[in-house]
C-alpha cells in the first residue's frame, strides 16, 4: 500500500515535471520522506534521471546546452556539500539553506528582479543545486528561476539536459558515500510505470502552460517547494 502511495505521489510529481520543466522532487520528495524516509534521495534521484531522459528526447532542440555546462560547473563543488551534509550533518537543517535561499529568489522575481542565464548567475546556481539535490533530491529551482522568461520548450529541455547529468553527479558522489545500493534501485523500479503515466499525462498538458503561463508556474512552484522544504525541517 506504501509503494502505490509512493507511485501516485511520484506519477502527479511526474506530470508537473513535463508541464513546466521541473518538479518531480519538489513534489514527491516531502510526501515520500513521510511514507518512507527510504524513498528520498536515491530512489527519488533515479527517477528523476528516467524523467529528465524522456523529457530530453521529447524537447531536445530547444535545449540551452551553453547554460547546461556552466550550471554543471557550478553543481560539482555543491553536490560535495550535499553529500558532506547526507553523511555528516542534520540534513534537514542543510535543506533549510536551500530552501530559504530558493525562497528569496523566488521572492525577488515576483518583484522587479529578472534573473537572466549568465556564467555567474549559472555557476552560483549549480552550486545550490547540487547541494539541493544530493541533501534532498530538489535542485531544480535554482536553475529554473534563472530561464523563467525563456519560452515553455526552452525551459524543459534545458532543464531535462540538466537534471540527466546533474543526477549522475548527485547519485555518483552518493554511491561513493554507500548510499546506493540495490534496495534502493528496487524501489525506484516499483516506482518507474507511476512517473512514465505521470509524463505521458503532460504531454497535452504542456500546451496549456505555453500560452503564457511559464514564468508565473516557475516562480509559483519554486516558491511552494521551498516552503515545502521549510515545513519538513520544522515537522522532522
Amino acid at each position: 500500500m506504501a509503494i502505490v502511495l509512493a507511485g501516485l505521489v511520484v506519477a502527479l510529481g511526474a506530470l508537473v515535471q513535463g508541464t513546466v520543466g521541473f518538479g518531480i522532487s519538489l513534489i514527491s520528495a516531502p510526501f515520500l520522506a513521510m511514507v518512507d524516509p527510504a524513498l528520498v534521495p536515491v530512489p527519488l534521484l533515479l527517477l528523476t534521471t528516467g524523467h529528465a531522459l524522456l523529457a530530453l528526447y521529447r524537447e531536445r532542440g530547444d535545449t540551452d546546452w551553453t547554460g547546461v555546462g556552466w550550471a554543471l560547473l557550478g553543481r560539482l563543488p555543491g553536490t560535495a556539500l550535499g553529500v558532506l551534509a547526507v553523511v555528516a550533518l542534520p540534513p534537514r537543517w542543510f535543506a533549510a539553506v536551500v530552501a530559504v535561499t530558493v525562497l528569496v529568489c523566488a521572492g525577488l522575481s515576483l518583484l522587479r528582479w529578472r534573473p537572466r542565464p549568465t556564467v555567474p548567475a549559472l555557476l552560483v546556481a549549480g552550486v545550490v543545486s547540487g547541494a539541493g539535490g544530493a541533501a534532498s533530491a530538489i535542485g531544480g529551482p535554482p536553475v529554473a528561476l534563472l530561464y523563467q522568461n525563456e519560452g515553455g520548450p526552452r525551459v524543459r529541455a534545458t532543464l531535462a539536459a540538466y537534471f540527466v547529468a546533474g543526477a549522475a553527479v548527485s547519485l555518483a558522489g552518493l554511491a561513493l558515500a554507500g548510499e546506493v545500493d540495490g534496495d534502493a534501485m528496487g524501489t525506484a523500479a516499483l516506482m518507474v510505470p507511476f512517473m512514465i503515466a505521470g509524463f505521458a499525462v503532460s504531454s497535452p498538458a504542456r500546451r496549456l502552460l505555453d500560452r503564457g503561463w511559464t514564468r508565473p508556474a516557475v516562480i509559483a512552484l519554486a516558491a511552494t517547494g521551498a516552503v515545502a522544504l521549510l515545513v519538513q525541517v520544522v515537522v522532522g
